[in-house]
């Protein structure tokens, strides 16, 4: 019976994904950019990135806070939607590596959340914006550079 009644919503899937990926995106930009949230501010995240070798610092973390700021607002509104999750995943992914991976996999300080936004992110860009996005909006209006592609024997716009 669950599954009748929630196959009729699958389609809303990745806007669900995207919205809430999107708010935790856009809140550590924000701690990054802002200082918002009890965030290091740009100053701080600069420092940051020097300790891990990232240098000039503050070009590492104008462009993290940047991508992660921006990127969680294109998700949060489907606007470019893959484009942003790549770039995301990205991020994640070095943040694995560079941040994470030496405390093991747990949280407080292991590799335990970036790897679920890594693939919440991996999961947008293969399965794109769903429901209630800019993507769509543009490709049925035949705007911007989003292009309107047939989906193998079913004849609807990607």
């Amino acid at each position: 019976m669950l599954d009748k009644w929630l196959n009729s919503y699958k389609h809303w899937a990745n806007f669900i994904l995207r919205s809430f990926v999107g708010v935790i995106f856009m809140a550590h930009g924000a701690q990054k950019l802002f200082g918002a949230f009890g965030g290091p501010g740009l100053e701080g995240a600069a420092r940051f990135f020097e300790q891990l070798g990232f240098v000039p610092g503050e070009a590492w973390a104008f462009t993290v806070a940047i991508v992660e700021f921006i990127g969680g607002a294109a998700l949060l509104v489907g606007l470019l939607t893959r484009y942003a999750a790549l770039l995301l995943a990205g991020i994640m992914a070095v943040a694995m590596i560079a941040v994470h991976m030496p405390n093991g996999f747990f949280l407080p300080n292991g590799i335990e959340f970036a790897l679920a936004l890594f693939a919440a992110n991996l999961a947008l860009l293969v399965g794109g914006p769903g429901e209630l996005a800019l993507d769509g909006w543009l490709a049925r209006y035949g705007m911007f550079f989003v292009r309107r592609h047939k989906r193998a024997g079913l004849g609807q716009a990607a």
